[in-house]
């Protein structure tokens, strides 16, 4: 089997409404379809939902689901905020900057533009507490093949050190030569 393609991502949300509303307003996503339902499909428990489906572009949806009769929404607190997250593609480093003004405008905190060599991107969160990233890639042809040559050998290094290994170490030192 060889996966097709991501069909959607489904995060929980606060308020349904105003999540749609906020992708809608910020990163002018379309309301694609709404579900709802009284008896989870799976397991057939009685939990009501509203399940709201957004277009993230070329056929990625982004979902979410709010869930009224749950304990409150929280994150991972043993995890880092900067870990998870939903990283989105812009087409220039133009449109880029012009959504981290108009986020800005808007009151939200946006980190960055931030420069990963390979990609330049800004950070944010949601209404829901959920991390995202706009991103727009800035590699070329050779940084990539020179990155796809050392991937095996830099996580086979990772699994026996738990050291981050140093085959790309181009991408953060400006003293060594970039592919």
């Amino acid at each position: 089997m060889k996966i097709q393609k991501i069909h959607h991502v489904a995060y929980r949300c606060k308020d349904a409404k105003q999540t749609v509303e906020w992708y809608v307003k910020h990163l002018n996503m379309d309301f694609v379809l709404a579900i709802a339902e009284d008896l989870v499909p799976s397991t057939k428990a009685p939990d009501p939902y509203m399940h709201v489906f957004l277009d993230a572009g070329q056929g990625n949806v982004l979902a979410f689901f709010e869930l009224p009769n749950s304990p409150e929404m929280g994150r991972d607190t043993n995890t880092p905020e900067w870990v998870q997250h939903i990283a989105f593609e812009v087409d220039s480093l133009e449109t880029l900057e012009a959504a981290k003004a108009r986020l800005q405008a808007a009151g939200i905190d946006v980190v960055g533009v931030t420069d990963h060599t390979i990609f330049k991107s800004i950070y944010f969160f949601d209404p829901n507490g959920h991390r995202l990233e706009l991103a727009y890639n800035t590699a070329t042809t050779t940084m990539n093949q020179a990155l796809d040559a050392v991937k095996w050998d830099m996580l086979n290094e990772w699994s026996r050190t738990k050291q981050a290994p140093k085959h790309a170490a181009w991408m953060h030192d400006a003293s060594l030569a970039r592919p």
